[in-house]
C-alpha cells in the first residue's frame, strides 16, 4: 500500500460546500513507546464474558504492556510539509481533537492534509486506543471524570460558571462565541477519563514517537503544552518547529536556550481576561516565550483578537472559524521556510 494512491472524499455538514477528494500516498496507524509491569498478589477471579456463557477463570497476576500511545498518520500523494506534522492533544481528549468538528465541518487534521503536510495524529498514553492499565497499582490515583457541564464553562464556551443549560438555546455563550453550541453535546462525547499521575509516561510516549517519526513539526494543544517543549527540549535535533496552541503549561525554563534552534509559535483565543484561570495561564506562556527570545531563539505570540480573529475559545480547532486559525498557523509555518506556499 506504501505506493498506492488512496483517495477519499471526506463527507462534511453541507454537500454544497464539498470539498475535492484528499489524495493519499499511504495511511495506517502504530503503536508507540510503554513498558512491561509485573501484578502479583491478586486473587484468581471467575468472569462470565457472554451472557448465559461458561466462566472462565481470570489470573490477573502476571505481565502487562502498558503506557503506550496510539498513532494514526496520512500521508498525502503531493506532500508540501517539509517535515511530517504531529499532533497532540490536550487533556481528557483524543486525537479526535483535530479530527471532524463537533458540527460536522473539517477538522486540522483534514486542512493540514489538503495543504501537503504528512500528519500523526495521536491518542496519548491513557486515552482511547493507547489504552488503559490496572490503576492505582499502575495508573496512580483515581482518573478524573468531567460532566458535561465542565468544558462549557472551562473552556471559555461559557460566560462563566452556570452558563451551562442542557438546552442549547438556554446557554449563556460568551459573546460573539466562535464554538458550534449546537454540536456541543458531540464534543462531550470525545471526553475521555484523565490520570493526574501520568506525565511522566506521556512524555515518554512522546519522545518515543518523536524517536520514529521524526525531524518532525509538533502542535499541541492545552496540557500537551508542557509535553510539546519538554519533548523538544530533549530532542532539539529532532524538532524543527513548535506550534503551542494555547498551552496550559510549558517546557523546562532552566533549559530554555535549548529551544533557541526551533521557531515556535503560541496562539491565544479570545475571551482570556474574563476568564479566573487563563490570565495566569497565559502569563505563564508568555514568561517562556521571552525566555526563548533571551536565550537568541524565535518565539512568536499571536492573541487572535489582536491580529481581528475574534469569538475563540479553548477549543479553537473546532470553532466555526477552525480554517481561518489554522489558516494563520499555515502562514506561518511558509513563512518559516517549513512548508511550500
Amino acid at each position: 500500500m506504501r505506493d498506492m494512491i488512496v483517495s477519499l472524499m471526506l463527507s462534511i455538514a453541507t454537500p454544497a460546500l464539498a470539498a475535492e477528494p484528499i489524495a493519499l500516498r499511504d495511511m495506517g496507524s502504530f503503536h508507540v513507546g510503554g513498558r512491561l509491569v509485573e501484578i502479583s498478589g491478586k486473587p484468581v477471579k471467575e468472569v462470565v464474558f457472554t451472557p448465559g456463557g461458561v466462566p472462565a477463570k481470570i489470573d490477573p497476576n502476571g505481565t502487562y504492556q502498558v503506557e503506550q500511545m496510539y498513532v494514526q498518520y496520512f500521508l498525502p500523494a503531493n506532500e508540501k510539509g517539509a517535515y511530517p506534522l504531529l499532533m497532540w492533544h490536550g487533556g481528557g481528549l483524543t486525537g479526535a481533537t483535530y479530527e471532524t468538528t463537533p458540527d460536522g465541518r473539517e477538522g486540522w487534521l483534514n486542512y493540514f492534509l489538503r495543504r501537503g503536510w504528512s500528519v500523526y495524529n495521536s491518542d496519548a498514553v491513557e486515552r482511547g486506543r493507547a489504552g488503559w492499565a490496572q490503576y492505582p497499582d499502575i495508573f496512580k490515583g483515581e482518573p478524573v471524570f468531567l460532566t458535561t457541564a465542565n468544558p462549557f464553562e472551562r473552556f471559555r464556551i461559557g460566560a462563566g460558571p452556570n452558563s451551562y443549560d442542557p438546552d442549547p438555546a438556554k446557554r449563556k455563550l460568551m459573546p460573539g462565541s466562535q464554538f458550534p453550541n449546537e454540536g456541543y453535546e458531540n464534543f462531550t462525547k470525545q471526553n475521555v477519563p484523565r490520570w493526574t499521575t501520568n506525565d511522566d509516561a506521556t512524555l515518554a510516549a512522546y519522545i518515543a514517537e518523536i524517536d520514529r517519526v521524526c525531524p518532525c513539526v509538533i502542535l499541541f494543544h492545552s496540557q500537551a503544552g508542557a509535553f510539546g517543549f519538554k519533548a523538544a527540549q530533549a530532542r532539539p535535533d529532532k524538532v524543527k518547529g513548535l506550534i503551542a496552541v494555547e498551552p496550559a503549561g510549558v517546557g523546562d525554563p532552566a533549559k530554555v536556550d535549548v529551544l533557541k534552534g526551533i521557531p515556535s509559535l503560541l496562539v491565544y483565543g479570545d475571551f482570556i481576561e474574563q476568564d479566573s484561570r487563563w490570565p495566569k495561564i497565559r502569563a505563564t506562556g508568555l514568561a517562556f516565550a521571552d525566555g526563548i527570545r533571551a536565550a537568541g531563539g524565535t518565539a512568536d505570540v499571536v492573541d487572535l483578537p489582536k491580529a481581528g480573529i475574534k469569538g475563540n475559545s479553548h477549543m479553537m480547532m473546532m470553532d466555526k472559524n477552525n480554517a481561518e486559525v489554522a489558516a494563520l498557523i499555515q502562514t506561518w509555518l511558509e513563512g518559516k521556510g517549513l512548508a511550500k506556499p
